[in-house]
């Protein structure tokens, strides 16, 4: 199985200048940075101890800020690897301005562009996060004897029915795991199915905070205008539910005549697009890129940049999130929930069931199917308590991470 996965990444290799095109033609790929994927390291390796951190995109670049940050200030770790692999990713960690952490895109999963990659990094732990499971990479950790973490590991019950069709390739994939922390007990229970040989549940690394101090404030000028308005935040938004959230929008203006929607599309390349349609509907709409100074008559504000989204949940007491109303199981909540927000989302959040069962619980997460349900329920106060207690799970679940992870670097350095 292994050879076949590899035959068919070689036909993957030989289209792969035609996709990468594409890409950046789609602003999906960075216009130097793109050859880091295929192994032409763009960042120096400094002598000494090194620790990788892998993810996929934004969520799980943000979920192990915290950690970096400790880490920065180990005297024993002399640089930090950070590689995921999208460019909103890359652009959020840019923002945080590390002294030991550099970024890298993560090499396609195939034997001689992995090796050339771990030949050059040479880590001495590899911490791979979520759902980054990639059989090369881990063969090659494993000839190395590079001990393989999987950290906040999620693996879900459609996940598992996949991996468990091909049993003896799953196993030898792994197998070469040396220690996963799953973020929920479904997720321990698939693992511990999966047979891998160490197991502990620590919790959702996602509810840790993972503020960026002064990058976190909104400018001023910009901070003026919105106190002088009633503002609701829909955050994470995809394809047609920016409509949902416009539409939501006229419905409340109706009471409500200095109303703001603030609008964060997860990919920000189709900012053009959702103004075009939203102009459409007889709104007025800024871009935040364009440092509009006056929002008296604004209804739609759009932020079309990358890792400010936190500003605008800092000032929201009413957030939406995306990917819940389309089939895309849901954006991930934590971070307008730990600023006391009260959080919305439609009827599709696999991705985060855990989460929103503790928000349901603690009465801050509403689900919504309609702009006039939404509507309703928008409130423009916030929730300051039940802030300090997502704050307080994630510190907990951030203390048990480092006391594991510092367990792990003193046995191997």
């Amino acid at each position: 199985m292994f050879l076949i996965y590899q035959l068919l990444l070689s036909l993957a290799l030989i289209f792969s200048p035609i996709i990468i095109v594409y890409r950046l033609f789609k602003n999906k790929e960075h216009e130097t940075r793109f050859v880091e994927k295929f192994s032409f390291n763009t960042k120096k390796r400094i002598n000494g101890r090194l620790i990788w951190f892998h993810g996929a995109s934004v969520g799980e670049i943000l979920s192990i800020i915290p950690i970096v940050k400790y880490y920065e200030k180990h005297k024993k770790i002399k640089q930090i690897l950070v590689t995921s692999s999208t460019l909103s990713s890359a652009k959020v960690f840019e923002k945080f301005k590390f002294k030991k952490a550099v970024h890298q895109f993560y090499p396609i999963d195939y034997h001689f562009i992995n090796k050339k990659f771990l030949n050059f990094w040479k880590p001495n732990l590899a911490i791979f996060i979520e759902s980054e499971i990639w059989p090369c990479m881990f063969n090659l950790l494993d000839k190395k004897k590079i001990p393989l973490v999987l950290l906040n590991a999620r693996i879900t019950n459609k996940t598992y029915k996949k991996w468990s069709k091909l049993k003896k390739f799953t196993k030898s994939v792994f197998g070469k795991i040396n220690v996963s922390f799953p973020q929920n007990k479904e997720t321990k229970y698939y693992l511990n199915k999966l047979k891998l040989k160490k197991v502990k549940e620590l919790g959702n690394l996602k509810f840790a905070e993972n503020s960026n101090n002064h990058l976190d404030k909104i400018p001023k000028y910009l901070k003026r205008e919105f106190n002088k308005k009633k503002v609701w935040v829909a955050s994470s938004t995809h394809k047609d539910e920016e409509i949902f959230c416009a539409e939501t929008h006229l419905k409340l203006k109706k009471k409500i005549s200095n109303l703001v929607t603030i609008i964060i599309p997860r990919h920000v390349h189709r900012v053009n697009e959702i103004s075009d349609k939203i102009k459409s509907m007889n709104l007025v709409v800024k871009i935040h890129s364009l440092k509009p100074k006056n929002l008296s008559n604004v209804d739609i504000y759009i932020v079309d940049t990358f890792g400010e989204t936190k500003k605008f949940h800092e000032i929201a007491s009413s957030v939406f999130l995306g990917g819940s109303i389309i089939n895309r199981g849901g954006q991930n909540p934590l971070e307008a929930a730990r600023c006391g927000a009260k959080i919305f989302h439609g009827p599709n959040t696999d991705n985060f069931k855990d989460i929103y069962k503790l928000l349901n619980t603690l009465k801050i997460s509403y689900k919504i199917n309609s702009p006039e349900r939404l509507a309703k329920l928008i409130t423009f106060k916030k929730n300051k308590n039940i802030a300090n207690k997502i704050k307080l799970i994630g510190n907990t679940i951030l203390k048990k991470t480092l006391n594991e992870l510092n367990l792990l670097i003193k046995n191997e350095f």
